[in-house]
């Protein structure tokens, strides 16, 4: 994949999660306002449903006390004001039907008690229909002559005239009610007791505070903690004349209103936030693997160029040996002919070695490697891999110093890959020695464990480059990839192999100052 193509990828992608982040913001930012909008409507509703119940409770009191006071005067005055008048004679059966109906109105003189308005006596008048049915038979005497009415039937009905009258009543007695005063007319309890029926029937399970105001004043009619507000209030006119003016105005306040909100979406709220969670996990996961995979391609390029160069030269070295030896005056020469053969055996022993590394470190990535371990002792170990390396150092004109001081120094190890190990670590000790190869290996105890330290004075790692020396195909350059031969798999493979020890591997370094690399494995 080529650069550009992964930058455009990289932009796609991320502007598709910025777009799915900010649809989710919008969508549960949009759920809480319509929450809110409902949830205004529904109070509003049940703020008005209360007010009704009030009035009503209200005009049905002042209804109740007029006709406990009506019947407690007997009588009334009445008048007649209108008679209509009906009459039907059946042959067939004799009867004769007289059909009335008038219109009463009757006077009441009430105590005035009733509205504490401060006269003797309140006059109402009750306009009422009444309605009378009676029915007649005829009957003759036995000579013919004589003759009677007997009444057979007789049905009166007395109601009120029309529901409008009602009305009437209703507004009559709220134009009175308006000299009581406010807390006359309704009590905290009775506020209390309509709103949570109200709110408990509409499902809304919050804390309320309420307040009835008289021209924007707080009365006495209120709720403890009732505070004015005019963000998160709800209002409805109370007590309202027929022509829908009043002084009051019973208020409510929700404190607790955006948590509710809040936690009526909170379940639909966490559940996209935890996908889109999943989505930014993925994304970042997948953007870590592509920039992990372009870089792994990029350290595999590097890794054939320096393995093609690597096999070039001792190919290139073998090539000019045999043509060397095929020469009639080098032929009869048996020391050159020995010297070119031990320079073919020794590049092919070169290739043999690279060709071993590739194979161990494929070999453990798919644990088919067979690690069997035996006591054995790391300081004969050691001495043993130095003297791998001891000739390159002492042909550089340096040096390796062993300080072994650890008084216990059996593991449980396999000879031939810990030899790998220390060979390993002393190579590149001397590899990335610029100068003379200065180095220096202790050994010392740390509880149940034994440490290995290699330290050398060579040209040293900065911090980015130390995170990184132990993966896989991972070399540090200096301008030209060939300037050290190595092909980034010797620490990787050490890591493994101490791994599979259950040891610990790891490095100080300071650039221009040397390096120091740590072993630690448990003792027997």
């Amino acid at each position: 994949m080529n650069k550009r193509l992964f930058g455009l990828l990289v932009v796609l992608m991320s502007l598709s999660l910025i777009g799915i982040i900010f649809v989710q913001s919008y969508w549960i930012n949009k759920s809480v306002q319509d929450k809110e909008e409902q949830f205004s409507n529904t109070v509003t509703q049940i703020l008005n449903r209360v007010v009704e119940n009030i009035e009503k409770r209200e005009v049905q009191d002042y209804l109740d006390e007029f006709y406990k006071l009506k019947d407690s005067i007997g009588e009334p005055k009445a008048a007649h004001l209108k008679n209509f008048f009906f009459f039907d004679r059946d042959i067939n059966s004799n009867e004769i039907r007289f059909y009335t109906h008038g219109i009463l109105e009757e006077d009441y003189d009430l105590a005035s008690t009733l509205f504490d308005i401060g006269s003797e006596t309140t006059t109402f008048k009750n306009i009422t229909s009444t309605k009378t049915t009676e029915i007649f038979k005829e009957e003759f005497g036995l000579d013919g002559k004589s003759y009677a009415l007997t009444p057979v039937q007789k049905i009166k009905k007395i109601g009120e005239l029309a529901s409008v009258d009602r009305i009437g009543m209703d507004l009559a007695f709220r134009e009175l009610a308006k000299s009581r005063s406010i807390h006359k007319r309704v009590t905290r309890q009775e506020i209390e007791l309509f709103l949570s029926r109200e709110l408990k029937n509409s499902g809304i399970d919050i804390d309320y505070e309420y307040g009835v105001y008289s021209k924007g004043l707080p009365t006495k009619v209120k709720s403890k903690k009732f505070k004015f507000s005019n963000t998160s209030l709800y209002k409805s006119p109370l007590f309202s004349d027929s022509e829908g003016n009043t002084n009051f105005s019973l208020l409510l306040t929700f404190p607790k209103k955006k948590r509710f909100l809040i936690q009526s979406i909170l379940g639909m709220a966490i559940l996209s936030l935890t996908f889109t969670l999943i989505i930014v996990v993925a994304y970042a996961g997948a953007i870590y693997q592509l920039i992990k995979q372009k870089q792994i391609s990029k350290i595999k390029s590097d890794f054939i160029n320096n393995m093609t160069h690597e096999f070039k030269t001792p190919i290139a070295t073998i090539n000019l040996a045999v043509e060397a030896i095929k020469n009639p005056k080098i032929i009869s020469d048996k020391d050159k002919v020995l010297r070119y053969l031990q320079m073919i055996r020794d590049e092919n022993k070169r290739m043999h070695a690279q060709v071993e590394n590739v194979l161990r470190i494929s070999k453990l990535e798919k644990n088919q490697l067979d690690i069997s371990k035996d006591r054995e002792d790391v300081h004969d170990i050691i001495e043993d891999a130095i003297t791998h390396v001891e000739l390159i150092v002492a042909d550089r004109g340096g040096y390796i110093n062993t300080h072994l001081n650890a008084e216990r120094s059996e593991v449980l190890a396999n000879e031939m890959h810990f030899t790998n190990v220390m060979v390993n670590i002393l190579d590149n000790a001397v590899k990335y020695s610029p100068d003379t190869p200065k180095i220096d290996v202790f050994t010392e105890l740390a509880n149940n464990f034994i440490v290995i330290k290699v330290q050398d004075q060579g040209a040293g790692m900065s911090k980015s480059v130390l995170k990184k020396v132990f993966e896989q195909f991972y070399r540090e350059h200096t301008g030209d990839i060939h300037n050290v031969k190595g092909h980034g798999l010797g620490l990787a493979y050490v890591k493994k192999i101490i791994d599979d020890h259950q040891g610990e591997v790891f490095a100080e370094s300071e650039k221009g100052k040397g390096s120091t690399f740590y072993i630690k494995l448990p003792l027997i």
